[in-house]
């Protein structure tokens, strides 16, 4: 292989490396009723070279954030988080009544078996940043 092309296959080689070094399973989303305009997501990420997610979307919401539960008290409370810590190699999970993210602004319901795509925003220690494309399964829970 001359040269160039070997330095073509490197950097696509290196482009994938990058991207399989965030890996996202189980995700799912709650389906909703009509009128409802928020529901849930949750997935478990994990970095393999650590990082923090810093933001996240989806086409069938005006806004994503990811929010806390935490107890304070007596009380539970919520609270939107601006990121999210991403240890390396440890999976983070986003859960019901733990760290999740909610889809606000819903644009239509979600029903059960609906497939929505959540894009996350990762940046890894150097800055620099990523986007994974996630394909959550809406259901009843």
């Amino acid at each position: 292989m001359n040269k160039p092309a070997f330095l073509l296959a490197a950097a696509v080689f290196a482009s994938a490396a990058a991207h399989a070094q965030v890996t996202v399973t189980d995700p799912w989303v709650r389906s909703t009723v009509a009128q409802q305009k928020t529901t849930a997501a949750y997935m478990t990420i994990t970095s393999l070279q650590g990082g923090k997610l810093v933001d996240a979307s989806s086409p069938v919401a005006a806004s994503a954030e990811v929010h806390e539960m935490k107890m304070e008290g007596d009380l539970m409370k919520m609270r939107a988080v601006d990121t999210l810590p991403l240890p390396m190699g440890k999976a983070v999970e986003l859960k019901p009544s733990g760290y999740h993210m909610m889809l606000m602004g819903l644009k239509a319901p979600v029903k059960a078996g609906d497939v929505v795509p959540i894009r996350l925003v990762i940046e890894d220690a150097k800055g620099q940043r990523r986007t994974v494309d996630v394909k959550a399964v809406a259901r009843q829970q």
